[in-house]
């Protein structure tokens, strides 16, 4: 296995992130973080150590420079967002260790709604998606285009977001699962749930990332 340091160039900005990259990789997961959040986020850090230890590679990268992320507005500009994760899978394509290598989105939070508005994008580049306590609500205009199997992990405690992500799950039009993970809050802090959301992420991929 391998960790490698890498910035991004997207236009006229450079993204820092980190690439993880497994041996004899089964896919590639692209993890879309949540308002506020970065590559070094503890949570998404811990889903791609696990993934990576099943055979996963990964890329966490910050969507936004520093100065964006200043801009609170900045962390709910979900076109923006989409705009940034389509940039970086891009470019990913072109790298070689990663050619032909089946890509999937883990998006959290705002990220979740991100990485289903990037989807329709790249055509048919990206095979699955999870969502951990995401807001797909966010990205409802794209929902109905999502053919791809996409899981919805939502905290048990996390009331309002339940009914926004059963909502969106309607929506949805292809292989799909709603997973509520019983005694967690939003950010799934409690005890053991964060291991939770990655068997059921590392499952998920197990099944559909090929």
């Amino acid at each position: 296995m391998n960790y490698k340091a890498v910035n991004i160039p997207i236009k006229n900005v450079s993204l820092k992130g980190r690439l993880r990259i497994a041996e004899k990789q089964k896919g590639l997961v692209i993890f879309s973080h949540g308002s506020g959040s970065s590559h070094l986020s503890s949570r998404n850090n811990y889903v791609a150590d696990f993934l990576l230890k099943e055979g996963f590679s990964s890329l966490l990268f910050d969507l936004l420079t520093e100065t964006e992320d200043s801009v609170y507005k900045n962390r709910f500009n979900i076109h923006l967002l989409a705009e940034r994760l389509v940039a970086a899978t891009q470019w990913l394509y072109k790298q070689k260790e990663m050619q032909n290598v089946p890509i999937g989105f883990f998006g959290a939070s705002t990220g979740a709604a991100s990485a289903l508005m990037a989807t329709p994008a790249l055509n048919t580049k990206i095979k699955a998606i999870v969502s951990r306590g995401g807001r797909p609500d966010l990205a409802a205009l794209v929902l109905d285009e999502i053919n791809i199997p996409t899981l919805l992990i939502v905290g048990g405690n996390d009331g309002v977001v339940i009914d926004l992500n059963k909502k969106a799950y309607d929506e949805l039009s292809g292989i799909k699962k709603i997973e509520i993970v019983e005694g967690a809050s939003h950010l799934f802090s409690e005890p053991g749930k964060l291991e939770i959301v990655a068997k059921l992420t590392c499952d998920w991929f197990n099944n559909y990332l090929k």
